[in-house]
């Protein structure tokens, strides 16, 4: 293999999600309704909070930013793999790939945490009601969720940076439907092992840190809510939290799962399917949970 520096090359080529060329029209058609309901979902989920009084409360706060991430990864990844399942150039620019990479994760990572922003919301709320607007004040509600951008940025851009150092070999095909870093990195001519190595530790602590938190803040959930001696208020704060405990559940297993677990991703078809499934199938859920 000649090894080249990406500057070299001027696009990676994407196979896309299937090669049965029968099934691309249908997956176009089923692809494009779940964006449209995607983006009006979530671009409404965003409006209606910022409009009505009722819901400029902290959680709300965060669940609108919650759902801008939603639209945002859904936007740099779902346009692609329609214009792919359509058209017979499925090449893309170096740049155009990376630029892309870098939006979808950040957009992820910022997602992860500002989930646990929630969790830390709802455990300041039921189990320490007197002292809410104190933990969670107006001033303090932005900070956390500039902190979580921030730090969405900061891991991506350790990887990118690292990447771009990094020269691919002349098989510049990429088996997937975006620009995955671990796609990405399949096609390098160099060691693979520290990219690997540096996924594998952001993943995992991005991951484990927030599962811990919203592990740690659950128990003390559950235990306050079984204090509650009204049954009404009881089933009110538990119907408060299982939206935010199964999104978080599904968000997480599926990372975990691709990025987490070593060996996971050997079935190229499988780690495709997962893929499009946080990243389109999930944020057109986010409304509906």
């Amino acid at each position: 293999m000649v090894a080249r520096n990406m500057s070299v090359e001027t696009s990676f080529a994407l196979l896309g999600l299937t090669g049965f060329p029968e099934v691309q029209i249908s997956l176009f058609l089923v692809f494009l309704i779940m964006y449209v309901m995607t983006v009006v979902g979530n671009l409404g989920m965003i409006i209606i909070i910022k409009i009505n009084p009722k819901f400029h409360t902290p959680m709300y706060f965060f669940l609108s930013h919650i759902s801008f991430l939603y639209f945002c990864y859904s936007s740099t990844v779902t346009p692609k793999l329609l214009e792919n399942l359509v058209m017979a150039d499925t090449s893309i620019f170096y740049s155009s790939c990376m630029l892309l990479y870098f939006m979808s994760c950040t957009a992820v990572v910022t997602e992860s945490f500002s989930l646990t922003l929630m969790t830390y919301d709802r455990f300041a709320a039921i189990c320490s009601p007197l002292l809410y607007t104190v933990a969670m004040s107006q001033s303090l509600c932005p900070l956390l969720v500039a902190g979580s951008y921030l730090w969405g940025m900061f891991s991506p851009l350790v990887l990118l940076c690292y990447t771009l150092q990094l020269n691919f070999c002349r098989h510049n095909i990429i088996n997937h439907c975006f620009c995955d870093y671990t796609v990405l990195i399949a096609v390098l001519s160099s060691d693979i092992h520290i990219p690997h190595l540096l996924l594998f530790g952001f993943a995992t602590f991005n991951e484990v840190s927030t599962l811990l938190i919203v592990l740690a803040s659950y128990i003390f959930i559950f235990v306050t809510v079984l204090n509650i001696s009204s049954s009404s208020r009881c089933c009110k704060a538990f119907s408060t939290c299982a939206s935010h405990l199964t999104t978080m559940i599904i968000f997480c297993g599926t990372i975990l799962s691709l990025y987490c677990v070593p060996n996971s991703r050997n079935c190229q078809q499988t780690f495709k399917g997962v893929s499009v499934f946080y990243t389109v199938v999930n944020p057109m859920l986010n409304p509906l949970t």
